[in-house]
């Protein structure tokens, strides 16, 4: 067949286009499967920010040493961090702030910009001119991963602040001002925190430095700034200022209340910039921060860097929600867990310890803000699984706190030890790191510094080791010590057995049974003992008197079942799988008068199960011990579903440097680590469609719930790489391994899954 010119040339062209369009559509399709989704739309920093939640509202990076953000002028418990969402006052902008906790501290180096003139004090609510602060609006207000602005009301100007790890970067949009400044407040601070030395000078027309020490929950921080300016400054003056009825100032750079102000005219519309760099050791090193990590003025570029950090950690869970809200909930409590332990040290690796000498360049990443009787029962987990390159940091700067301090961190802030709540629970995270495989550390320290820790004499550990209690009349909180203590002793008894050595392991294996010194038999309860022979009284197991009974942030009927380290033995103390059983289903039923005086962490009540604080947060995890699976997942979805939302007062509790947060992660996903050291994450309810992580060691674990919604609640059948998964828990090693963790997910509970008793969850090492 004769086939002419034209149709030859159309036949070529419409190959040419097939062709094109096919190169066109898998170039789109890699490159789509190349470029992860953009996880950083879905973080709400505002949910937490109501409530008690106490989050850290700002900018800053994955467990950064800054977190930049507005300091509100209220004072009191609900301003733990600095800001709460009901408040609609700035008096600046400070460099450090907390996130979660029960206990106000730092917001040092605050900043402030202002127009006109202005009386270097906070000012009080009835008299707007008689300080410097500003009204602001929830309207004029944008919170994202990295990235803060706000409108400041008096003075018309707009803020926007960002960060990098060391440097706070401000962009401040000036109406047009004869007289603009921008205040530095060495004064102002968080919560308990007072200065005790405060200076600053300046080195040149753009350039001023100086530092800030304070007492307060830590008790001598010290933090060292410099300050670089995008605009020349006209006039810089400083002041001692005095706080009272009739302010006064005198000029000063030292002193305990010294405030700064850099004046500038302004036009219209016009951006002034200011770096600031933070460091514990130096103001010329907090300068070299600022030149490492900030050598540019393109605010622009730090955003999107911040950004791109923030992606960078969020990407490594990828889920498939049940619905919109719940991926803002998820990724913002995933946001939330890496805020801190957060950076203790310079860009050249210099950092000042507990003993306050300076170590230069540092062999590790040293770090701060340890919570650890908070973040050692879920947070530390999930760092072990998302975080592993950073866990060597994390273990390697509390091994460097035991050599500076003769124990391991119990609640560290700033290079202060706060020994804040009870026990000594940097053990186990120590021993969940050894227990797991982590090498980049000296174990054999690593070791040394769990025992001495362990046989120490503070806090009646002397009685511990002469009795097996603490009589509860010569030491408050003695139920909760001592229980704690014997988490961690059970702890050690794990890491002595791996290492071979039997008396130690006998010895800790001992003390991990003293929780049976504090049940009495015939409450059946975990009670204050008195002696031998008997008990405090009166007893009532619904009291909770903070920091004045036996118990911290709780009452009995909570901290009778804080024996994760030997479920077991508990279920034996009880009588048995049933009678466990049946009082575990009573914890969450029981009603009764906590007494006046009660904490407010003791809140998320089910009956008198408390999930706004972290005792009770592994104790819906217990029903697979005596197989009971089926009761786990109606518990779990419920604080899933119910405690956890995308709104301003969407935690239940304190967050807690990351608890809080951890625990929903984990849970989201369908486990937990009830030991917080034998590596076995025990199965709860997958609560969405599909989780993907990304794992640090370059391994894919998908774990998969097709069916899941919120009726089918029920775990009916276990796959692990399509094999059948019998096991009502999963080991960290396995996890590690990656492959398809996949869920079949019902309505009505499995009768089989998990019943077996050879699939029931233990409390010795599973790894």
């Amino acid at each position: 067949m004769h086939v002419n010119a034209f149709t030859k040339s159309y036949f070529r062209l419409a190959v040419l286009l097939v062709v094109t369009v096919a190169a066109c559509t898998q170039t789109n399709l890699q490159k789509s499967k190349a470029t992860p989704p953009s996880l950083t739309q879905w973080v709400d920093p505002y949910i937490g920010s109501s409530f008690h939640g106490h989050v850290f509202m700002g900018a800053n990076v994955p467990f950064g040493a800054v977190q930049l953000g507005p300091t509100n002028m209220s004072h009191g418990w609900d301003w733990c961090s600095g800001y709460h969402y009901s408040d609609s006052t700035i008096v600046g902008f400070a460099h450090t702030h907390l996130s979660g906790t029960g206990i106000g501290d730092l917001g040092d180096i605050l900043v402030m910009p202002a127009t006109g003139n202005v009386t270097l004090v906070r000012g009080s609510l009835k008299d707007p001119n008689s300080g410097y602060y500003s009204l602001f609006s929830h309207d004029e207000e944008q919170a994202k991963p990295g990235y803060y602005a706000v409108k400041l009301k008096r003075y018309n100007i707009q803020v926007e602040l960002t960060a990098t790890e060391r440097v706070g970067l401000h962009q401040y949009t000036f109406p047009q001002a004869d007289q603009a400044s921008i205040i530095f407040d060495l004064k102002e601070g968080i919560g308990w925190d007072t200065p005790t030395e405060t200076f600053i000078e300046q080195l040149n027309d753009t350039t001023i430095a100086g530092y800030r020490f304070s007492k307060g929950w830590a008790n001598d921080q010290r933090v060292y700034f410099t300050a670089v300016f995008s605009k020349p400054i006209q006039k810089f003056e400083s002041y001692q200022v005095y706080d009272t009825a009739a302010t006064s100032t005198t000029p000063a750079q030292k002193g305990t209340r010294i405030k700064g102000i850099a004046r500038f005219q302004t036009k219209a519309g016009e951006k002034v910039l200011v770096k600031v760099g933070i460091s514990p050791v130096s103001s010329e090193n907090a300068l070299a921060n600022i030149r490492a990590e900030v050598p540019h003025w393109n605010f622009d570029q730090v955003v999107r860097e911040a950004d791109q950090i923030w992606n960078k950690e969020l990407q490594k869970v990828e889920i498939e929600a049940l619905e919109d809200a719940q991926m803002r909930t998820f990724y913002t409590a995933l946001y939330h867990s890496m805020i801190a332990p957060s950076l203790f040290n310079d860009h050249n690796g210099d950092y000042r310890g507990t003993d306050k000498k300076v170590y230069p360049k540092a062999n590790f990443t040293n770090l701060t803000t340890f919570s650890l009787w908070d973040t050692y029962r879920a947070a530390h987990p999930l760092y072990t699984i998302l975080q592993t390159n950073r866990v060597n940091d994390m273990i390697n700067s509390m091994l460097a706190i035991y050599q500076q301090q003769g124990k391991l961190p119990v609640w560290h802030l700033m290079g202060n030890e706060t020994n804040t709540m009870v026990g000594y629970s940097g053990v186990p995270v120590v021993a969940d790191a050894i227990l797991k495989g982590f090498d980049g550390f000296d174990k054999n320290l690593a070791y040394e510094s769990m025992k001495a820790t362990a046989m120490g004499n503070e806090f009646e550990l002397k009685k511990v080791k002469e009795l097996g209690f603490i009589p509860a009349d010569d030491e408050v909180e003695s139920v909760a010590k001592g229980l704690e203590y014997a988490i961690s002793d059970g702890a050690i008894a794990l890491v002595a057995k791996k290492l071979g050595k039997e008396q130690d392991y006998q010895y800790f294996s001992k003390r991990a049974q003293n929780y049976q010194n504090y049940f009495d038999q015939q409450t059946r309860f975990m009670r204050g003992r008195i002696s031998q022979n008997s008990w405090r009284t009166p007893f009532d197991p619904f009291k909770s008197k903070h920091r004045e009974d036996d118990y911290a942030e709780g009452n009995s009927w909570q901290y009778t079942w804080l024996v994760p380290q030997d479920v077991e033995g508990l279920v034996k103390l009880m009588g048995g799988e049933k009678p466990f059983a049946n009082k575990l289903d009573s914890l969450f039923t029981a009603q009764g008068d906590m007494g006046e005086g009660a904490s407010n962490d003791i809140t998320g009540l089910i009956g008198q199960y408390a999930h706004g604080n972290e005792p009770s947060h592994h104790i819906t995890y217990l029903y697979p011990y005596v197989g009971q699976p089926w009761k786990t997942a109606e518990k779990v979805r419920h604080i899933v579903h119910t405690m956890y939302t995308d709104k301003p007062d969407g935690i239940i509790g304190n967050e807690d440097v990351g608890q809080m947060s951890s625990w929903y992660i984990l849970s989201t996903l369908g486990f937990y680590q009830v030991h917080p050291a034998n590596g076995a994450f025990v199965f709860g309810s997958p609560a969405v469609k599909k989780a993907t992580l990304h794992l640090p060691n370059g391994k894919t674990l998908v774990i998969s719930a097709p069916q899941n919604s919120r009726e089918n609640i029920y775990i009916q059948r276990v796959t692990l790489n399509r094999k059948p998964y019998t096991k009502s828990y999963i080991s960290h090693k396995d996890l590690m391994r990656g492959g398809t963790l996949e869920f079949e997910m019902g309505s009505k509970p499995s009768t089989t899954w998990g019943v077996a008793k050879e699939s029931w969850p233990s409390s010795q090492l599973t790894e």
